[in-house]
Formats: structure tokens, C-alpha cells, sequence
């Protein structure tokens, strides 16, 4: 747990530089954290996990507070929405996911987000991750779907 928190503080680190930028920025990957209890199907099986614990959600929220768009919740608002689910479990048939890939974007692109998704279906294919695909549509101007943007 301590790597992973030190990796959280050098990425809010550098957000924040990247957010002073100004630039058109996508932060993408698996963070190997669940930022809500509505982000996963049953948090009660999962508490003891390191995706759940305080420490790694409070460093995602830290990150989001400096200005980034969580684009997966922006688009879907409080919808139960997964990236992850596990092999072992056989969680996929189940519907029983995580959210533990984002896409976070900086306030530049805020008003061209005009999707995100994540590609299910992919999962259920033979020899696949145990991840579905998770991406976002930017437009070339502001157009935005998001309310108030």
C-alpha cells in the first residue's frame, strides 16, 4: 500500500503542474482504486482490498478536486457503470463490476467531451483482459453533452 500511495502523491504532483498548464489533457488508466462504494457491485466483499481503502480514494479524490473531469461519471452520472470485472468469479456473467479504469480530463476539454463508454462486450470474448475497453469522444469543437457545459 505504501508504493501505491506514493505513486497517487508524484501523479497528483504532476496533475496539478499539468492542470496549471492549461493544456488539453486526458489522465487514462487503471488507478487501481474504487472512488465510491457505487463503483463496485458489492463493497461489503471487497472492504479489506486495497482498491477500497480510504487512503487510495482519498488520493483519487484529491486529484479529481484539482480540477479533473471524472468523464465516465460526468457522462453517466450516479449509473452503476464497471470496467473490471473478475475471471476467477466468473463476475462478468454476473454483472458483478468494479470501476477502476478512468479517464480524467482536464477543464480544456471539459467542453468537447462528447462520450464515454466502456465496451462490455469485449469482455465476453475468448482470451480477453479482465478489463473492457474504456474511452471517451472528444470533439474538434465545443460540443459537449455534459448539462451546463
Amino acid at each position: 500500500m505504501t508504493n501505491k500511495l506514493a505513486w497517487f502523491e508524484r501523479l497528483i504532483e504532476y496533475a496539478q503542474v499539468l492542470i496549471e498548464s492549461g493544456h488539453p489533457v486526458v489522465l487514462a488508466g487503471d488507478y487501481n482504486v474504487v472512488p465510491t462504494d457505487n463503483d463496485i457491485y458489492n463493497p461489503r466483499s471487497w472492504r479489506d482490498n486495497a482498491l477500497l481503502q480510504p487512503e487510495s480514494r482519498e488520493c483519487f479524490r484529491r486529484l479529481v478536486d484539482q480540477g479533473w473531469t471524472d468523464a465516465l461519471r460526468a457522462m453517466h452520472g450516479d449509473e452503476r457503470i464497471y470496467t473490471y470485472w473478475d475471471y476467477l468469479r466468473r463476475h462478468r456473467g454476473k454483472v458483478f463490476g468494479l470501476r477502476i479504469d478512468h479517464l480524467l480530463v482536464s477543464p480544456a476539454l471539459v467542453p468537447r467531451l462528447t462520450a464515454a463508454e466502456v465496451d462490455s462486450w469485449v469482455r465476453d470474448l475468448p482470451n480477453t483482459s479482465d478489463h473492457g475497453p474504456t474511452w471517451i469522444e472528444i470533439s474538434s469543437g465545443k460540443k459537449s453533452k455534459l448539462a451546463g457545459v
